[in-house]
């Protein structure tokens, strides 16, 4: 298991096109890789998540129990091959493109738990819970369907409380310590995709 890169961005507008007001709204979704294997640069990670790293709607996103948005690379490949095959064009997402501040590999929702501390160099992290989907998701990827694909694959991604700030370099080797292990990003995700589902609640 490692860090593979490190992202941020900052508040831009961005077209919510699916969204039902087609209004432009103010979002960090689209990340810039600023550390990765082939240039390790430091970074530094305060409590608040990756220095120079924004949010926009801080209710949803960033804070303390939302500090860091984890993704799995693993993923990417599912994503290619669905926006390719929807909006009918090459599609090749760099890492950042899920709006996630760590790509990691080696490790997935299924494998991790709520409470569960990922360890990362010697910096200390907390497992908080998935990451809920929204149409500002759909919107940066080009196709409304997103947010509902993501909750429907199971690859959320999940968002860690930083317990121990520090500096960061993509490459870095990664631990996980199992923490009570009740209830998975796995089952979150599932659990959400059921109501969901029940309330019909799709943008």
């Amino acid at each position: 298991m490692r860090l593979l890169s490190i992202s941020a961005g900052k508040v831009s507008p961005l077209f919510g096109n699916h969204h039902p007001n087609y209004k432009s709204v103010a979002s960090a979704i689209r990340k810039k890789v600023v550390s990765n294997i082939e240039n390790p640069a430091p970074v530094e990670i305060t409590p608040l998540g990756v220095k120079g790293d924004e949010q926009a709607d801080l209710s949803v996103h960033g804070g303390i129990e939302k500090a860091i948005y984890v993704y799995p690379a693993e993923h990417y490949i599912f994503w290619n091959e669905l926006l390719t095959r929807e909006t009918k064009q090459p599609v090749d997402l760099q890492h950042g493109a899920i709006g996630e501040n760590f790509t990691i590999e080696g490790l997935l929702e299924t494998e991790v738990f709520v409470g569960d501390k990922l360890v990362i160099g010697e910096l200390e992290f907390a497992v908080v819970k998935l990451r809920e989907p929204c149409f500002k998701f759909n919107a940066a990827v080009a196709y409304k369907g997103a947010s509902k694909a993501m909750l429907q694959s199971g690859f959320s991604g999940w968002y860690l409380r930083v317990l121990k700030t520090g500096t960061l370099t993509a490459g870095t080797e990664m631990t996980l310590i199992p923490g009570p292990r009740e209830t998975s990003i796995a089952q979150q995700n599932q659990k959400l995709l059921n109501n969901r589902n029940q309330k019909d609640l799709w943008e």
